[in-house]
C-alpha cells in the first residue's frame, strides 16, 4: 500500500479536510467583510479536540459565535452606529452559513440558522453604503431571489456592464458576495448574484434543485438584466465557483448573449467526479458531507443520484462557447484533477481563452484558490475588466 503523503499545505484541522476548507474560506473572506481572526479563533477554539467527524460540535461553535457577532450588531445598529453594524451583520450571516452547511438532512434547526444569516444579510443591505437590491428573477415554475449590487464609479444614468455570479454544490449567495463583489463594482461592474437551482435559498425553501441544463437559470438571468435601464446589455458576463465551473461555461456555450465567461474551478465529467467519490466511500477530499449530493437533486439514494448526473459533463458543450473565457484552478486542487482542467481548456471553442493554474509557491493551488483568495479575485476582476469595460 502507498504510504499516504501529508497535503503540500497546511491543515487547521489535521486529517480533516472538510473542516480545514471550512475554516480557511471563513479566513479569506475577511478582505471583503466576512470574517475577523479573534472570531475565527472563538470557534477554533471550541472545536478544539473534537473528533473529526463531529458535525455537531462544528455547528455549534459557528452558530455560537455568530450569535455573539449578531449580537454585537443590533446594539450598534439600535445606537445608529451605521458601519458598525452594518460589517457585523454581515460577519454574523457568514458563521451562520457556514455553521448550517454540514447539516443534511436539513432539520428545523439548520434551516433556521440558515435563515437568521439571510436576515443578517439583508440587515447589513439597509445599513451598508452600498447599494444593492434584493431581487426576483423568473425561472421555469417560480423564481430564483439574487442581489442586484450596483457599479460604482460610473455616471449617473448609465447603462453599464454586469456579471451574473452563480455559486456552486455548497455555496450560497450570500458568501458569495463575500468572495470579491465589494472590489468587483469598484471597477464600473454590476454584479448579479444569484442562488440558483440546488443551492442557497432555492433549494431549502423553493425547491428548486440541481439540474444539468443550467442554461435555463442563465438566460432567465440575461432575460432579466435586458429589461434594466441601468444594465448594457451587450457587456454581460458571467462567473461560477467550484461546480459552478460547469454553470458558467454552459450558460456561456449555449447562449451567445453572454460577452465573457470565467469558471472558477474547473469542471469536466461531473457524473464521474461523483462515481469516484462514491466508489472511495467518500473517504476522499470532500467540501461537504457525501449525502449532500442526493439532497440537492432530490432524490433517495445514490444510485439514483448517479442515474441524475449522467448528463453533467461539458464534452459537447464547451466546443460550443465562443465567448472569451478564462479558467482558473488550483494546482494542487484535491477536489478536481488538473487533468479534468485540461480537459476543459482544450475543449474550448473560444478562439480568446486563457488558462491560469495556481502553484503553491505563489499561493492560491487549493480548491478555489480559497488560500489566496485576493490573488485570484484580482486576476479574474482584472480580465472581467479588460474584456466588459476597456474593450470597445
Amino acid at each position: 500500500m502507498a504510504e499516504k503523503k501529508d497535503p503540500p499545505y497546511f491543515m487547521y484541522f489535521p486529517g480533516n479536510y472538510r473542516w480545514s476548507a471550512a475554516f480557511i474560506n471563513m479566513i479569506s473572506s475577511a478582505p471583503y467583510g466576512g470574517s475577523e481572526i479573534g472570531e475565527l479563533h472563538k470557534i477554533g477554539t471550541l472545536l478544539k479536540g473534537k473528533a473529526p467527524d463531529d458535525d455537531e460540535a462544528w455547528f455549534d461553535a459557528c452558530v455560537k459565535v455568530a450569535d455573539g457577532v449578531r449580537g454585537y450588531a443590533g446594539k450598534f445598529a439600535d445606537a445608529n452606529y451605521r458601519p458598525s453594524a452594518a460589517h457585523a451583520y454581515l460577519r454574523a450571516c457568514n458563521y451562520y452559513q457556514m455553521a448550517e452547511r454540514f447539516r443534511t438532512p436539513k432539520d428545523d434547526k439548520a434551516l433556521g440558522a440558515f435563515r437568521r444569516g439571510v436576515e443578517c444579510f439583508h440587515r447589513f443591505i439597509k445599513l451598508t453604503d452600498v447599494k444593492i437590491e434584493m431581487v426576483e428573477v423568473p425561472f421555469a415554475d417560480g423564481k430564483l431571489p439574487g442581489y442586484f449590487v450596483q457599479a460604482e464609479n460610473v455616471k449617473p444614468g448609465s447603462r453599464n456592464p454586469c456579471v451574473v455570479f452563480f455559486d456552486g454544490l455548497d455555496v450560497t449567495k450570500e458568501i458569495q458576495y463575500m468572495r470579491g463583489v465589494p472590489d468587483l463594482i469598484k471597477r464600473g461592474i454590476s454584479v448579479l448574484v444569484m442562488d440558483g437551482p440546488g443551492t442557497g435559498e432555492a433549494i431549502r425553501f423553493r425547491n428548486h434543485y440541481l439540474r444539468y441544463d443550467y442554461e435555463v437559470a442563465g438566460s432567465a438571468c440575461i432575460d432579466f438584466l435586458e429589461k434594466r435601464t441601468d444594465v448594457d446589455a451587450k457587456k454581460i458576463g458571467i462567473v461560477a465557483i467550484s461546480l459552478g465551473g460547469y454553470y458558467s461555461p454552459r450558460c456561456a456555450a449555449m447562449d451567445p448573449r453572454y460577452a465573457a465567461c470565467i469558471a472558477w474551478g474547473a469542471q469536466w465529467d461531473y457524473h464521474d467526479t461523483w462515481k469516484k467519490r462514491i466508489d472511495a466511500q467518500f473517504k476522499t477530499s470532500l467540501s461537504v458531507p457525501g449525502h449532500h449530493i442526493t439532497w440537492i437533486l432530490g432524490v433517495d439514494t445514490l444510485e439514483q443520484a448517479l442515474k441524475t448526473l449522467e448528463p453533467f459533463k461539458l464534452d459537447g458543450i464547451m466546443q460550443k462557447m465562443k465567448c472569451p473565457f478564462l479558467l482558473v484552478h488550483g494546482a494542487e486542487d484535491e477536489q478536481i484533477p488538473l487533468a479534468d482542467a485540461q480537459k476543459q481548456f482544450d475543449a474550448c471553442g473560444s478562439k480568446d481563452k486563457t488558462f491560469r493554474v495556481y502553484t503553491a509557491e505563489e499561493g492560491g493551488s487549493q480548491h478555489c484558490q480559497r488560500d489566496y483568495l485576493t490573488l485570484v479575485v484580482a486576476d479574474m476582476w482584472n480580465w472581467f475588466e479588460e474584456k466588459l469595460v476597456r474593450q470597445q
